[in-house]
């Protein structure tokens, strides 16, 4: 396992940002009748990203690793990472599970981790809504790294280059019309927040400033884990409720106590 470290601009990552979830955010995702609040908050935004230019950076971690999916588990160079499988019914289609997406008979996967500066955007600390503006803009930052560092990472050989002819717009790369997919850590098809802490002792997401607590909280709070999978059948999906077997199965091969199982799924039970 080779490790990379990336450090990024803003002015380089704004063509990534998706608009649609700094919105969301502030309550307006899909709301036409909103459209002219909408388009002042990110005239803001962008009138802040200028002014917070040269200023700050955000920072990446990434390392390709020799892995096979072992029945609901991903064997990671020797480190299980135990996952989760879909259990709600729907006619005629799998219960998926991440590792359905990784050869047993050896692949290989992504892990990767982002972040901001630890103290991006500090100058608006004083003022409520510039502060808010700040960390939700931090929180875009964090994802059009994981976006463009994804992007590298299919395009560029000495990454991973499985899709070394790709060329998408950076409108295309938000709908996510590429092949593979990066589930993050705590999202739906990988829900358990303990993952992180798999995923940091393999990528020390130190290097980049991230620090983890003991509740899986990362600092800063717009930071991004997770794992890159390149098979092209692979998509998202959410885990959803799951059994008390399969809870029992899960909390066995993470080798937790379940009290600390059931902490984490707590949206799963």
């Amino acid at each position: 396992m080779k490790r990379h470290i990336f450090h990024y601009g803003i002015s380089e990552l704004a063509p990534y940002i998706d608009w649609s979830y700094f919105l969301h955010a502030w309550g307006l995702g899909g709301d036409k009748q909103r459209s002219t609040t909408a388009d002042e908050l990110v005239r803001e935004a962008r009138r802040m990203l200028l002014e917070l230019e040269g200023k700050y950076r955000t920072h990446a971690v990434f390392a390709l690793c020799a892995a096979r999916g072992d029945g609901d588990n991903i064997i990671v160079e020797d480190t299980v990472i135990p996952l989760l499988r879909q259990q709600h019914a729907t006619a005629g289609k799998p219960n998926l599970c991440l590792s359905d997406f990784v050869s047993p008979h050896g692949d290989m996967i992504g892990l990767f981790a982002t972040s901001v500066d630890h103290d991006f955007g500090k100058e608006y600390g004083h003022d409520e809504y510039m502060n808010i503006m700040a960390k939700a803009i931090a929180d875009r930052l964090a994802e059009a790294t994981a976006t463009l560092l994804h992007k590298n990472v299919r395009t560029m050989r000495e990454l991973w280059g499985y899709c070394p002819s790709e060329e998408l717009t950076p409108e295309e790369l938000n709908r996510e019309t590429y092949q593979g997919i990066r589930p993050a850590v705590g999202y739906p098809s990988l829900p358990d927040q303990s993952v992180m802490f798999i995923i940091d002792r393999l990528l020390q997401m130190e290097d980049i400033g991230i620090t983890t607590t003991a509740n899986g909280a990362m600092f800063p709070h717009a930071s991004v884990c997770g794992i890159m999978i390149s098979h092209p059948e692979a998509r998202y999906f959410a885990v959803g409720k799951i059994s008390k077997e399969q809870f029992r199965d899960y909390t066995a091969r993470r080798g937790l106590p379940e009290e600390t199982t059931r902490k984490f799924l707590a949206r799963n039970l």
